[in-house]
């Protein structure tokens, strides 16, 4: 696969030095386990050296189908985010308005949000509860470049959820799972997101990685052991270091702007994917710890 060249208003864009974290080389069992305040994966990352470039002086150059990846301003009602109820109450609707008008989907679904920190969560974590469910609740950053699904469990998310929105409808041509990004803390941000240009994948770097919900995590050979109906659960697209790979953020985000960028679009004709992690910004004075929600939603063009 060629890899996009760098535009030229892309070329003078401010660099930010970073550690990206990436799945090493070589065959392992990769799964995700998440619990209250904390997640861990299994297999062998490796940080590596990377470039980030700041793209909010040239906000409006980036495309959603060409990049993978666009930032707008979505002033959001809620006044609170961490007002469990009022977001509960308002944003799912709005998000679902927001991504049907900035992408022209007949119909969104939103499927939960979550809060993301980079405060201390250990002592949140420690405080074990029964029955924790990964929705509604305060997690740290992620820690490694992937995407949150892979194409089987967009395309099974799909399946299930248009008729249960349009029981009636005429059926679907195209389907797209989205991530709506906001970070609502002061900026400049301390762990800002990068999101990837989707262009630069090569398509052999990649893994999938099975997502476990726990109360508390396995330990020992119990992390690997093989579970029954794995490939039927839901998994996240991981990959591995290639240094065509260009990573872009926005430093400095405010409330109001809100990065929207692709999980799995099934129409591979556009840039289909976009990988994202959190990266520490040491290049911003002043940077304050950021605090953000995400929600994941489902698009469908009919």
């Amino acid at each position: 696969m060629a890899v996009a060249e760098l535009d030229p208003v892309e070329a003078g864009a401010r660099e930010a030095p970073a550690l990206i974290r990436y799945l090493g080389e070589g065959d392992w069992v990769t799964r995700r386990y998440v619990s209250r305040g904390a997640e861990m994966n299994t297999g062998e990352y490796t940080d590596h050296a990377m470039v980030v470039r700041d793209g909010m002086p040239i906000r409006s150059h980036f495309a959603l189908d060409t990049h993978g990846f666009t930032i707008a301003k979505r002033p959001s009602a809620v006044t609170d985010f961490e007002d469990t109820g009022q977001v509960n109450a308002l944003y799912n609707a709005e998000v679902e308005a927001a991504v049907a008008a900035m992408t022209g989907a007949n119909v969104v679904k939103a499927q939960g949000w979550m809060i993301r920190t980079s405060a201390d969560l250990s002592q949140r974590a420690a405080e074990k509860v029964e029955g924790y469910t990964h929705v509604g609740g305060i997690q740290p950053p992620a820690g490694e470049a992937h995407v949150d699904y892979n194409e089987a469990t967009a395309r099974r998310v799909a399946t299930r959820l248009y008729p249960e929105l349009r029981p009636d409808g005429p059926g679907f041509k195209r389907y797209c799972a989205f991530s709506y990004w906001r970070a609502f803390s002061p900026g400049p941000q301390d762990w800002p997101l990068a999101v990837m240009d989707g262009r630069t994948i090569a398509g052999d770097e990649t893994a999938s990685n099975t997502l476990f919900v726990v109360d508390q995590f396995p330990e020992g050979p119990a992390l690997t052991a093989p579970v029954p109906g794995e490939d039927q659960m839901i998994a996240a697209t991981i990959f591995r270091h290639r240094p065509q790979h260009r990573w872009w953020y926005f430093a400095n985000m405010t409330a109001d702007d809100v990065l929207l960028f692709k999980f799995q679009d099934s129409d591979h004709t556009r840039t289909w994917r976009c990988p994202h992690t959190a990266f520490h910004d040491g290049t911003m004075a002043g940077a304050m710890t950021r605090s953000s929600i995400e929600v994941r939603c489902m698009a469908f063009w009919e």
